[in-house]
């Protein structure tokens, strides 16, 4: 089904020009953004989005994120624009923000997972908006890598995922932000999170005034429960090896780890924070610094199969700021299975 001879393009005029082709065809082609790289397709075409779940190996009930590159491109997706959603665009896009609508006839089922809503972003990375502008299309795009794996940041990271799946990766170099958009549903009263990113609450707060924060983002949806945003409903991010998330402090960690010390054990923790355990261990920035932890966290992860590990134990970050987004991302690789350690 697949038998692509996948082709790493530069981040370049040429390499845009050949994506934007591409897409145009109706291929898939991996783009990076600030957040994560994305699987990219045309979203009007309702062929070429199924193939993206199929590359993917992605639930069919599980919605993309539509990505424009002008604010023009919205209006036609959406049946209307709320006054917050404006003034949240005019603060944060482009930028790693999604924001969901009520979709138009213009969007496919495909693309919305059959549900009334649409989500949609205008990313920062100014190869991937490059390529949304000469495509001429909004893309629909995942992460491009294969489903429940860690999100990948690098051309690298996508190349060990898809290679053979679809045509061509464009390289644009590291991700920045290194985790997925902050998603917020605008469709009711009353604007939710679904999904923590770079974007954080306070942010969020600071133009919209009220936020509902939903469970989901800390816990796990109740049976039944129809995802409205990506990153909801499954076991997400997760390397080979199970992952276990500790929350304690260092000389806790430390000990709680070494006590389990074995074969196939490995940990991840804070930087400087390793030299005392007596396990593999790989770090995903420093303790206070939940934007390094977001940057570092999806290559500390694909990390851990490296060094084969059976089981890892990795340090809790805290759940403020963007290190919500953190929190969240390791619940999900975690099954969310989290050890509390007793100080």
């Amino acid at each position: 089904m697949f038998d692509y001879d996948t082709r790493l393009l530069k981040g370049d005029r040429n390499g845009i020009n050949e994506a934007a082709s591409l897409l145009s065809k109706g291929e898939l082609v991996a783009i990076p953004t600030e957040t994560v790289y994305g699987l990219a397709a045309n979203a009007l075409n309702p062929g070429a989005v199924r193939r993206i779940f199929e590359a993917k190996g992605r639930p069919q009930d599980n919605p993309l994120i539509v990505h424009i590159s002008d604010i023009k491109d919205l209006k036609p997706l959406v049946t209307e624009i709320p006054d917050n959603a404006r003034m949240l665009a005019q603060k944060y896009w482009p930028g790693p923000l999604t924001m969901i609508f009520h979709r138009s006839g213009l969007v496919p089922d495909e693309v919305s997972a059959g549900l009334s809503t649409v989500a949609i972003r205008m990313p920062s990375h100014p190869v991937a908006l490059a390529i949304i502008s000469k495509a001429g299309v909004p893309l629909a795009a995942p992460s491009a890598n294969r489903s429940g794996s860690p999100s990948p940041t690098t051309a690298g990271h996508v190349l060990k995922d898809m290679a053979g799946r679809i045509p061509a990766i464009v390289d644009g170099g590291e991700s920045p932000v290194g985790v997925e958009s902050t998603v917020l549903d605008l469709t009711g009263d009353v604007p939710r999170l679904l999904r923590p990113g770079g974007i954080t609450p306070e942010q969020i707060r600071a133009v919209t005034g009220e936020l509902v924060i939903d469970s989901a983002v800390t816990g796990r949806m109740e049976e039944g429960t129809v995802p409205h945003s990506p990153g909801m409903k499954y076991r997400h991010y997760s390397p080979k090896a199970k992952v276990i998330l500790v929350k304690g402090s260092r000389e806790a960690f430390t000990a709680f780890v070494n006590s389990k010390k074995g074969e196939g054990v490995a940990a991840m923790c804070f930087d400087g924070e390793g030299q005392d355990l007596q396990v593999p261990f790989v770090t995903y920035g420093g303790r206070n610094d939940p934007a390094e932890q977001a940057h570092r966290v999806f290559d500390a992860l694909r990390r851990i199969d490296e060094i084969d590990a059976r089981v890892v134990y990795c340090a809790c970050p805290e759940p403020d700021g963007i290190g919500l987004a953190v929190y969240n991302r390791l619940l999900r690789s975690a099954g969310f299975e989290v050890v509390e350690l007793d100080e």
